[in-house]
């Protein structure tokens, strides 16, 4: 895993190695003051010679200079080559998440994916950022203060040589509790995530409701188990400091003790290099090497912790990095949509179920048995209660699911064998929850055609019926649409769906119940002027009002997944009682008397 992290330096290789160049010279740098220092004390200072205090000051100096020098240029090299890591890292997870099917976000839920684009990259990024210099510099300073002091004293070096094994088991123990509660905490996060991201999104009716104090304890109480959770593991990380603070002081102990003794004794160095006896010098550098060394563990300890809380992250990370999409292109796809034709041949369809991260088929079947021949070009209505599975129906046409039996053709080909570009370029959908997004009215119409003329788009919101309500606009096209649309009403929005729809001269044109919040009256021109301008397009209408639909070509009634009926509005009234009781209920609500003033 972190093999592959590491991977997404990529461009910014050089200047992560760069980075562990210069702090590979900070601390050999670092490492040989402590004797330099050793040598002013023993042949300057102790001797009173002042050419010795001045020879050895300056070179104390330069090498003082070089090390900061060092740990500049690798801080610089660092930050580089962190922040180009995290670029990388957002954008191959971003541009994998685009790949995904509707099952693969339902997998992870969105608020899961944002808080992995954020949160958790941001903590692998401070880790990598703190390993670069920290992993290399801690445990190469731990080793050259142990070597230095082996060169001093085999006998003192001994000392520190018992306490790693100690440090490192203390660190082992820690890590395995603190582990289990910072995946915990994630799964919490994305709770919290996913609260905040339900309240912004739907304030509007929190308010109408008079749930703000619901909202603000559901809220509270995600909260508390977050803070609880990370309570517990900052109580397990503050161990960290004294257990190491105490066998490193444990340590200086000892070695000032035995160091004194063996100044007294004039006890022999072990290697000549540091000269014959054991000095007051050498034991000031052993007083040094024993902080650097104190220092290096305290580094490496804060970095094991850090890593430890950041393990989840990254396992997280590449989750989404790692995460296929399970509709894919096939390996030599059909490259164009013949027309407008549909046949469902006996299909049936279960949706996946999210079970820990893992996807597995329900064993309900939303769809079952379904077959259908629709022609190119026919308009189609499709009416059905709540939970027909009516929208289940269109959203296979456009491969946003796979079906699990049976197959969808579209221009007499199978939809799995088209390349899915061309089959939804083909197919326009307008959702039933309508997402218009942030920017001006032509900047969202030509997400159904970017090369699109002015002229385009105006003709396109006129089919619409949008084009009335955008002239009465203070910029017209130009007006600034806010994030979500929250500044148009959701009848302007639907309208304005429709046309983006309609931008891309689709051969299938797919209505998901997008009239809903615009008058009968509006309804019905839009409906005109799709028979009359966009007469070879196959259009199919999901409505829950007949108006909408009873003067299709063929009107599908769907009950609990299954087609119950299909026919003409007439046929229909004959023939099918879900429909004719449907049409009755409506007729004596009386709600289609503005579309009957408009037909006059």
């Amino acid at each position: 895993m972190i093999k592959q992290l590491v991977g997404y330096f990529r461009e910014y290789k050089k200047a992560a190695f760069l980075c562990m160049f210069m702090t590979f010279a900070e601390v050999v740098l670092e490492s040989l003051i402590p004797y330099i220092m050793s040598a002013l004390i023993d042949k300057g200072l102790n001797l009173g010679d002042m050419g010795q205090i001045a020879k050895y000051g300056l070179i104390l100096l330069f090498f003082a200079g070089l090390a900061i020098t060092a740990g500049l240029l690798s801080a610089k090299f660092s930050a580089e080559a962190t922040t180009g890591f995290a670029k990388n890292l957002r954008k191959d997870m971003y541009e994998n998440v685009q790949t995904f099917s509707f099952s693969n976000i339902d997998k992870f839920s969105t608020a899961s994916i944002i808080t992995r684009l954020t949160t958790d990259v941001t903590r692998v990024q401070n880790t990598f950022g703190m390993a670069m210099r920290m992993m290399l510099r801690m445990p190469l300073m731990l080793i050259f203060s142990v070597i230095m002091t082996i060169f001093i004293s085999w006998k003192l070096a001994i000392i520190f040589l018992i306490a790693a094994p100690i440090l490192a088991g203390a660190m082992y123990l820690l890590t395995r509790y603190i582990h289990p509660i910072m995946h915990r905490a994630f799964r919490r996060y994305d709770d919290l995530n996913k609260t905040v991201q339900e309240d912004l999104r739907g304030m509007r009716v929190v308010k109408a409701f008079v749930r703000e104090v619901f909202e603000i304890k559901k809220f509270e109480n995600t909260n508390k188990e977050i803070y609880s959770d990370f309570v517990k593991a900052e109580k397990l990380i503050a161990w960290n400091d004294p257990i190491m603070m105490g066998i490193m002081y444990t340590c200086m102990l000892l070695a000032s003790f035995f160091g004194a003794k063996m100044v007294i004794g004039g006890e022999p160095v072990t290697s000549p290099i540091m000269g014959t006896v054991f000095t007051t010098g050498l034991l000031n550098s052993i007083f040094s090497y024993s902080m650097q060394v104190l220092m290096a563990c305290s580094m490496v300890g804060m970095l094991f912790m850090m890593f430890t809380m950041s393990l989840e992250s990254m396992r997280r990370i590449v989750a989404i990095l790692n995460e296929k999409a399970d509709i894919v292109n096939p390996e030599n796809p059909v490259m164009e949509v013949r027309d407008g034709s549909i046949v469902f041949e006996n299909v049936s369809f279960r949706y996946p179920e999210v079970n820990d991260y893992s996807i597995i088929r329900s064993d309900r079947d939303a769809l079952s048995d379904v077959d259908l021949t629709i022609p190119s070009g026919a308009t189609v209505g499709i009416i059905g209660g709540t939970g027909s599975s009516k929208s289940t129906l269109v959203q296979l046409i456009q491969r946003l699911y796979d079906v699990s039996e049976g197959s969808v053709k579209v221009g007499g080909v199978d939809v799995r064998d088209y390349d899915m570009t061309v089959l939804r370029d083909a197919v326009s959908m307008v959702l039933q929850k309508n997402q218009i997004f942030f920017g001006s009215i032509k900047d969202n119409m030509r997400w159904g055609n970017p090369d699109a003329t002015d002229e385009e788009i105006e003709h396109a919101c006129k089919l619409a019926q949008a084009d009335e309500f955008i002239q009465e606009l203070p910029d017209k096209y130009d007006y600034h649409i806010e994030q979500g649309g929250t500044n148009v009403s959701g009848g302007q929005r639907q309208r304005l769906c429709i046309a983006r729809a309609l931008m891309k001269k689709p051969k299938i044109l797919i209505m998901d119940d997008s009239t809903s919040a615009v008058d009968t009256a509006t309804d019905a021109k839009i409906r005109y002027a799709f028979r009359h301008e966009i007469p070879n397009t196959t259009k199919l209408i999901i409505a829950q009002r007949i108006s909408s639909v009873q003067d299709a070509d063929m009107i599908i009634v769907m009950d609990e997944g299954k087609v119950n009926g299909v026919g003409t509005h007439e046929e229909l009234l004959r023939t099918n009682e879900i429909y004719k009781e449907v049409y009755e209920s409506q007729q004596k609500g009386g709600g289609d008397a503005d579309e009957v003033e408009y037909r006059q």
